[in-house]
């Protein structure tokens, strides 16, 4: 009992030197300091980072919506040059092909009227010559026909 006694009496000089739990204006105070500088904090540190952070989010994300919309813009005309430029492609083999198919054409036509002008030479060169020799022929008949009466002569003379 002495023990209780003892304990109780020390119980009661803690309270009264303020103990763990002393309730007095000590306390209240503390508390109206957290939440003065907790509101403080918030209005001076914690809302501006946050409109910072806030702003940052809304640029980035802006940049990244807009990123996103050139890249898609980027791709739609990188698609249509693309099928541009194969039409082109296409277009410029035809008028290639057609330019060779007409060249063709033109140089067979002329191959042709070399050919015709040329048989056309050939035809008029063949009568020439047969012209040239029945005129040969005549003029050798011309004079065979004046050496064989001179020949006749001579040897009925003789």
């Amino acid at each position: 009992m002495n023990i209780a006694i003892y304990f109780l009496s020390e119980a009661s000089e803690a309270t009264t030197k303020g103990g763990l739990f002393d309730f007095n204006a000590t306390l209240p105070l503390m508390a109206l300091q957290f939440l003065a500088l907790t509101i403080l904090l918030n209005l001076l540190y914690y809302k501006p980072v946050s409109l910072v952070l806030d702003d940052r989010e809304e640029y980035i994300r802006n940049s990244l919506t807009s990123a996103s919309a050139s890249l898609l813009k980027a791709d739609e005309l990188t698609k249509t040059y693309e099928f541009e430029l194969a039409e082109s492609r296409k277009n410029a083999q035809k008028i290639i092909k057609n330019a060779q198919e007409e060249a063709q054409l033109i140089v067979s036509e002329k191959i042709k009227e070399a050919q015709k002008e040329a048989e056309k030479l050939l035809l008029d060169a063949y009568q020439e010559l047969n012209i040239q020799k029945e005129q040969a022929l005549k003029s050798l008949e011309v004079q065979v026909d004046l050496l064989s009466e001179q020949i006749q002569k001579k040897l009925l003379n003789n």
